[in-house]
């Protein structure tokens, strides 16, 4: 028998350090609820698994994008179905100016109304916008606002992941032609604003200016509509992929509690026999004693 290295006890040491160990290890993972929390847990799964965390949070975004979306598109609906009923009421008192049984200086009044009704229209043109992008006209140039460009939304992770709106808008006066019922023109309007009547020539002209104007507004209705339909699709579908990611990401990620549970008592009781195990090769170095009495 040696007494000068122990190496039962030595061997007891690194068994009882190395079980300790694992225990921390155990403690830190119940403890956070993770199963990794540095790289050395798992490299290649906490790679894997920020990963996903990043493309979660960018589908998050990207729902956010898609609601801010609907609700853009949901004003330009709203605001071109005001203009919508304005175009119908306008073509509704052209009926009535085209009529013989209609004076002279009721076509005088229902020229004072169309003035308004169609500043009315050019102001929701003007006005319509969110956050400060101009959706009906390209800028906020009373009656003459120049076109409003596609919008584009992004709708992902990566660039191509966009949907855009349809033509371009120009939902005034001026974008949906109907400059002979603001101005002097031929064939009968003689004026809106100043000599202010309406001959029936010029009101039936009119009626098939305004028609045209109603078939360009409901084109452009429906773009958005459309837009709106597919965006909602696009939000419903992200929301499913957002929830997939992130049970991907949790898969890797979190720890099994029953799994890491069982394994902490597992090391405990280990820890607690190395411990007793250590105790008796210091004991057993005592028989030497005896060797010497």
């Amino acid at each position: 028998m040696r007494i000068n290295t122990n190496v039962a006890a030595m061997q007891a040491m690194e068994s009882n350090s190395n079980t300790n160990k694992t225990l921390g290890t155990s403690l830190e993972k119940l403890s956070s609820g993770l199963r990794i929390n540095k790289a050395s847990d798992d490299a290649s799964g906490l790679s894997i698994a920020d990963k996903l965390r990043t493309q979660a949070s960018g589908t998050g975004q990207a729902i956010s994008n898609g609601n801010s979306a609907i609700a853009l598109t949901q004003i330009a609906d709203k605001a071109m179905a005001e203009q919508s009923n304005i175009l119908d009421i306008v073509k509704t008192k052209l009926i009535q100016a085209a009529t013989a049984t209609t004076s002279t200086a009721g076509r005088q009044a229902i020229a004072k109304d169309l003035s308004k009704l169609l500043d009315q229209l050019d102001n929701i043109a003007q006005q319509t916008n969110y956050n400060g992008i101009q959706l009906l006209q390209g800028d906020t140039t009373f009656r003459t606002g120049a076109t409003a460009a596609s919008h584009t939304f992004q709708m992902g992770d990566k660039a191509a992941n966009t949907i855009s709106t349809g033509d371009s808008v120009q939902s005034n006066t001026t974008g949906l032609s109907l400059g002979g019922l603001v101005g002097v023109v031929s064939a009968g309007v003689i004026s809106i604003g100043s000599t202010s009547v309406i001959a029936q020539a010029g009101a039936r002209t009119a009626m098939l200016q305004v028609d045209n104007a109603l078939d360009r507004l409901n084109g452009w209705r429906a773009d958005f509509g459309s837009t709106q339909n597919q965006l909602e699709s696009a939000v419903r579908n992200l929301g499913t992929q957002q929830t997939n990611i992130k049970n991907a990401e949790s898969v890797i990620r979190d720890v099994d509690y029953a799994q890491e549970s069982a394994n902490f008592n597992k090391q405990n009781i280990i820890a607690q026999a190395g411990t007793y195990a250590l105790s008796q090769a210091n004991a057993m170095q005592q028989n030497v004693t005896r060797l010497l009495q």
